[in-house]
């Protein structure tokens, strides 16, 4: 695969053809927010927080933007830390986020990122939506005020685990995550009770019932004890 030559941050920099930029800018130990992505995962492009500024200054996700030769990448210019900040305060107002009530408080991804960013009030009008939590599950439970629609439950559902429980229903500011064309998740007869969906959740959507708040930090490295076990063929079967 050939090599190509970009600029990130007035630097030159190599990578091989077709590299992810997220992956780029991370192997130059350049720090990205982000909530969609998870290292193991396919891309979804759905979050913008990874957002950079092209040479042409054109916005673009870096985790589904391919290195190209000759590019230029902006990664934190001031308009790009405006947009994040702004994304931010959007996802904060759109659900009900109230930090203080959640499982989550503390090992929440959301929360990190609008530390970091220092977001320290939302501008827009709270839509406070009525949603409904789904308790039915015999160890987890979905709490729909508190999803960001990542997609990262549905994606670890069909690709790592394979079964594919989850999906998303609905348009725009409707749009909820469901179980099984939309029944109950205690009801669900292809659900394995695998339990990945709650540990790769960034926030409180998803959680163990049960669990104290100090109990509730996630554990995503079994995504990369998976696949890298499925890549080595430490699964497969060899009759004896």
């Amino acid at each position: 695969m050939a090599v190509v030559t970009l600029t990130i941050n007035d630097e030159m920099v190599s990578a091989q053809e077709g590299t992810l930029l997220l992956a780029v800018l991370r192997e130059q130990g350049i720090e990205m927010p982000t909530l969609c992505h998870l290292d193991g995962l396919s891309e979804r492009g759905g979050c913008r927080l990874c957002m950079v500024e092209l040479g042409s200054g054109r916005l673009q996700a870096s985790c589904v933007t391919p290195v190209q030769e000759g590019m230029v990448v902006n990664t934190h210019s001031e308009r790009l830390v405006k947009y994040r900040q702004m994304i931010l305060e959007l996802l904060f107002a759109e659900r009900n986020h109230v930090c203080a009530v959640c499982v989550m408080n503390g090992h929440c991804e959301l929360q990190w990122e609008a530390a970091k960013i220092g977001m320290d009030h939302v501008r827009f009008d709270y839509l406070n939506p009525d949603l409904a939590m789904d308790a039915s599950h015999e160890r987890y439970a979905l709490d729909h005020n508190r999803c960001i629609l990542c997609t990262r439950c549905v994606r670890v559902c069909d690709e790592i685990e394979g079964a594919h429980v989850w999906d998303v229903m609905g348009r725009g500011v409707n749009s909820r995550v469901i179980i099984d064309l939309n029944q109950a998740w205690g009801s669900s007869q292809s659900c394995t009770s695998c339990g990945k969906c709650v540990q790769v959740c960034p926030t409180g959507a998803l959680f163990d019932k049960g669990a104290t708040v100090a109990e509730m930090e996630k554990q995503h490295n079994f995504l990369r004890w998976i696949l890298d076990g499925r890549e080595k063929n430490v699964w497969s079967y060899s009759a004896k």
